[in-house]
């Protein structure tokens, strides 16, 4: 029985990873962005363990965890929160840009460093869900792109120096899928939702289960997920 720490359970990708790796009897610790959200977690998936920590200020993550009791292994962290907010780069203020990356470039840092010993003595697996705007970027998509081409970069660095104390680390960069986020995006680009058009959530999760299945002694480095007929 693996152990996971996992972002972004709430919803999407995150929470159908979470269902699937509950069902098959792992341990899951499930971050929150506050009390309330931790015990909507807790009832909806019964038995398993939340942690609370506000990826909107990865400054305060230590502080927050100082106080709380953390597992004592951790077979895998997931990375599958994320926040978007579209715009020019004419129209993106200071704010907006430090709000973006700092949900999701500098907390998953943060949050992988704080959880590095546990890694280290599991020899665990570390997935960023990334994005393909995370290998390439349109307009109007700039902060979020940024971002996502920092994480990839945080990857990459975190694969090279971890390697040795046999940590894996896997990018999954889905194209647009059907989730809350997605239909957030197309009100902002003041298009029509229609979720039988993109990946279903169901795909992104099993890519994700099979990298984290891979027998020892290989590693998938960078998985790409696009739709498909």
């Amino acid at each position: 029985m693996a152990t996971h720490v996992i972002t972004g359970a709430g919803s999407g990708i995150g929470a159908e990873v979470a269902r699937r790796l509950q069902d098959r009897g792992d341990t899951l610790y499930l971050l929150a962005r506050d009390a309330g959200r931790a015990k909507e977690l807790a009832r909806r998936f019964d038995g398993a363990h939340t942690l609370v920590g506000d990826l909107a200020e990865p400054e305060r993550l230590s502080w927050a965890f100082e106080h709380q009791t953390l597992p004592e292994d951790v077979d895998s962290l997931l990375h599958i929160a994320g926040v978007v907010e579209l715009g020019s780069v004419g129209e993106t203020t200071p704010k907006l840009w430090q709000t973006t990356l700092a949900a999701n470039l500098v907390a998953p840092a943060e949050l992988t460093r704080l959880l590095l010993p546990q890694l280290r003595r599991s020899r665990g697996h570390v997935v960023f869900v990334n994005s393909g705007a995370g290998l390439r970027t349109n307009p109007e998509w700039g902060a979020y792109a940024a971002s996502k081409h920092g994480l990839k970069a945080l990857a990459d660095a975190l694969r090279g120096e971890e390697s040795g104390n046999g940590i894996r680390v896997t990018s999954v960069y889905p194209g647009r899928t059907a989730t809350p986020m997605q239909e957030k995006v197309h009100r902002q680009e003041g298009k029509e939702y229609d979720p039988g058009r993109w990946i279903p959530v169901e795909a992104v999760a099993t890519t994700v289960l099979t990298a984290l299945d891979l027998p020892r002694g290989a590693e998938v480095t960078d998985l790409s997920v696009k739709p498909g007929g």
